[in-house]
């Protein structure tokens, strides 16, 4: 608009048209509070002109403000669930026009004719609903609008400590009691939708959070957009849709009553109950408009129960939907998500509040407006100053929010110099008398460099070749800038207390940005390897077993080596990823025999030889020196993106599988025989089947262009398992396979499926629905070369727990090889799998 004014005007006219564009913006506004009859304000109360779809909301004092610039005589619309809805008559003959109302509660009633019908007339509601969700949706298969979202976190009594480490003040909001604002941001954007086939984009147009200069704000208009209308609901989880295919395989309904809208339309006030507690669904209420069979509103709640998320305690829902005439539909024009979290002595509650506005049901796209970047930022959309969000601003802040961001924007400057950050340094930066053991990092936040010492704890450990080991390092690290370039650079020494080898390693790694995020990294020095490459057992898993069960599964070697890594984000979706290695390759031996169980228990330790674990003196391989180049791709098949302002944010995409390719070539070898070369590629996928649950595959392959009499750890190898309780991920490896077992130089493949069925099988059974668990089922299989197959079956539950907190899973797991049959238990923590 500016671009025009004439270069030669003076400086005192230009800001004289300046002054009249902006207070002419701010002062053409119709702005009140809304209050129920007793004077207790009403939030989120829509608020729009007669005959249009949208308006604005309504903040949590009562107050809105509907930008507006016409004269004369209209008439203002407000609606909110629960109460009347008021078409109140003015004349505005100046800006801003005050206005304020006060709404009566909603006479929700039953008719004669609904309490006297034999059938249920919720049903036979929710299911014209159901039989009508494509006609109404198809209304509006596509549209363009505005978008508009608030979200706040805000804290009660916050501890000063957690774990011991100082929680300082999240950003300077608290008060006294340690109470306030923690998180408050603001996003306006444009989006486009379409219905089939199913695509969104948005593009933010400006973004605010307190107290931060970025701004970046992570209030996203699809993960806002929660469509009933879906069998599939995602609200923290995927939640069964009150009027859902299968709908009334989970829900009751109750008529609480009906009344007639400001259109005169006969709207039905449904009261959904859950057939099971704990099933993934809605309780509360949704409204249907009689005829239509669409939404009017829903009022909703989930409990951290019902999404499997124990730290939450609640999560409300509300929507409001308004008459759109050009399109004969009911669209969505506000939104609120409340919850409450209380978790670890940490008290939570919070706002995610969206308004919509300017729909277009008409919109016109090119074969280019959808493509797999779903997010952008309008340049400059986070620099937005405070007169502009006062005229775009479609809610208005509270007081609460005024003040949070006067505090945190006068204290951001400062919580910047360096004095500030001097001084928050010297408090993070004393030294504990648990330091030399539990590890220190000294901070210079100022100049964007730390120091740390990674102490004697966090890599203690308990092997039969080393004994009792650990590690002592230091690094550095240093941010170059805020679009992620760093590098980090350190030193490492393992000693083995058993077999006295102290076992250095170096480390340099850097990285360019969070677009492409190229690294690459250095490192070289001594260390211990399993034999198997992909390796299946951890340290901490090996440490128990062997001190509590001598059962000593990890078998390693040691290696003197120099790489380099190099990993990048080459286009959308496809990731390259490089390393060439140069190592001398010795056998090792147990050193000890401790551990606190019997000398018989499990039949004592075995040897470190994996291809004969009774031979406590010949290796599995003579000491040797070898290269090995590696060049591999990934594949994200149609990945999707969300565009930053200084960072690129993949989300993937659950219709395609990952595939991931593999070439490694070992040379150099004074043997050519250790010399090879070995294709591999897995595909993978994780299938959403929305009411039904998730489906999870994983399938492996591999070859050697010639077979050849190579060393044992470059052979290809399953991931077994010999443990009752282990730590991994369910489909990388098998469930009852002994380790080191099936090995070859030639060919093989493997195929892991899984599917959770969550509340669909279990949920419908009578007393044991009650229990809320998930069934799993699963099945696994290997092939080789020069073996006979190997098949695992499994069934299992997960979801098991008391309240809220659930994370255990059992599985039944049964084994078939060459005519032997295998069974066990087997337990994980489903946050492992």
């Amino acid at each position: 608009m500016f671009a025009s004014i004439n270069q030669n005007l003076p400086m005192k006219k230009i800001t004289f048209l300046l002054f009249l564009f902006i207070t002419s913006s701010i002062f053409s506004q119709i702005k009140g509070k809304i209050t129920d009859t007793k004077n207790n304000p009403l939030s989120f109360v829509s608020i729009y002109l007669d005959k249009t779809v949208t308006g604005t909301t309504s903040n949590d004092n009562g107050d809105y403000v509907l930008n507006f610039s016409k004269k004369g005589k209209h008439i203002i619309v407000f609606q909110i669930l629960g109460y009347k809805t008021l078409k109140k008559q003015v004349n505005i003959t100046s800006f801003p026009f005050e206005l304020n109302v006060n709404l009566e509660e909603e006479n929700v009633q039953l008719d004669e004719i609904s309490i006297s019908t034999k059938d249920n007339p919720a049903n036979r509601i929710i299911r014209n609903v159901i039989a009508n969700k494509d006609k109404n949706t198809d209304k509006f298969a596509k549209y363009t609008a505005k978008f508009y979202s608030r979200g706040l976190y805000k804290i009660k009594n916050a501890p000063e400590k957690f774990f011991g480490q100082t929680m300082g003040d999240f950003g300077g909001g608290l008060d006294s009691t340690r109470s306030g604002i923690i998180y408050l941001s603001e996003t306006v954007s444009e989006i486009k939708f379409q219905k089939k086939p199913k695509k969104f984009k948005e593009k933010i147009i400006a973004s605010k959070v307190s107290g931060r200069d970025n701004g970046i704000s992570f209030n996203r208009a699809e993960d806002a957009n929660i469509n009933f209308y879906e069998n599939s609901v995602e609200f923290g989880n995927d939640l069964v849709s009150p009027i859902s295919t299968n709908a009334f395989s989970y829900y009751k309904y109750k008529l609480e009553g009906v009344f007639y809208d400001k259109n005169g339309k006969l709207i039905n006030k449904i009261k959904l109950i859950p057939k099971r507690k704990n099933d993934r669904v809605f309780n509360g209420s949704i409204y249907i408009v009689e005829d239509d069979w669409a939404i009017y509103g829903a009022d909703v709640s989930v409990t951290g129960a019902q999404v499997n998320i124990p730290v939450v305690d609640v999560l409300y829902l509300k929507q409001n939907y308004n008459y759109s005439e050009s399109v004969d539909a009911w669209v969505l024009i506000s939104q609120s998500i409340d919850f409450k979290v209380n978790a670890f002595g940490f008290k939570f509650d919070g706002r995610f509040s969206s308004a919509y506005s300017e729909y277009d049901f008409s919109p016109q796209y090119a074969a280019n407006t959808f493509t797999n970047e779903v997010l952008t930022f309008e340049k400059k959309a986070t620099e937005k100053d405070s007169v502009y969000w006062s005229e775009l601003r479609p809610v208005p802040l509270t007081i609460e929010e005024v003040k949070d961001y006067q505090i945190k924007d006068s204290i951001k400057v400062v919580r910047k110099s360096k004095k500030y950050l001097d001084s928050v340094n010297k408090k993070q930066n004393k030294f504990s008398l648990l330091a030399p053991i539990t590890g220190y990092t000294y901070r210079n936040s100022y100049k964007k460099w730390s120091f740390s010492y990674n102490g004697l704890l966090g890599n203690f450990g308990f092997n039969t070749v080393q004994g009792f080991n650990t590690s002592l390092g230091f690094s550095y690290f240093k941010r170059e800038n805020e679009k992620g370039k760093w590098w980090n650079a350190g030193v490492n020494a393992n000693y083995g207390f058993s077999d006295k080898s102290l076992r250095p390693t170096f480390f340099f790694t850097k990285k360019w940005n969070n677009l492409s995020r190229p690294r690459m990294t250095i490192s070289g020095g001594v260390t211990t390897a399993q034999f198997n490459w992909r390796n299946p057992i951890m340290d901490l898993n090996n440490t128990i077993s062997s001190l509590f069960d001598r059962l000593n599964h990890l078998k390693i070697y040691e290696k003197g080596f120099a790489r380099i890594d190099y990993s990048e984000e080459i286009k959308n979706g496809i990731y390259l990823d490089a390393s060439l290695e140069y190592a001398n390759r010795k056998p090792l031996f147990n050193t000890t025999n401790y551990s606190f169980a019997s000398q018989d228990k499990n039949g004592g330790y075995t040897s470190n030889n994996p291809l004969n674990k009774t031979d406590f003196v010949n290796a599995a391989f003579n000491e040797h020196k070898i290269a090995t180049l590696n060049v591999g791709a990934t594949f994200i098949f149609g990945q999707k993106y969300l565009s930053y302002p200084d960072r690129k944010f993949n989300i993937g995409n659950d219709k395609y599988p990952t595939l991931n390719v593999n070439y490694t070539k070992r040379f150099g070898a004074s043997d050519s025989e250790l010399n090879s070369d070995l294709f591999q590629a897995s595909l993978r996928q994780d299938i959403n089947a929305g009411n039904y649950g998730n489906l999870s595959y994983n399938i492996k392959g591999g070859m050697f262009l010639k077979k050849k009499n190579i060393a044992f750890m470059d052979k290809l190898q399953a991931n077994g398992n010999q443990l009752t309780f282990p730590l991994d991920g369910g489909l990388n490896s098998f469930g009852l396979l002994e380790y080191y077992k099936f090995y070859t130089n030639d060919r093989y493949a493997e195929a892991h499926v899984e599917h959770n069925f969550r509340g669909a099988i279990l949920g419908k059974i009578p007393l044991i629905n009650k229990l809320n668990f998930h069934l799993v089922g699963g099945a696994k299989t290997l092939f080789m070369a020069d073996k006979k197959p190997y098949t695992e079956y499994s069934v299992g539950l997960d979801n098991i727990g008391f309240g809220k907190w659930r994370f255990l899973r059992i599985d039944y797991v049964k084994s078939y090889h060459a005519g032997i049959k295998n069974d066990g238990l087997l337990f994980r923590l489903s946050m492992f799998n």
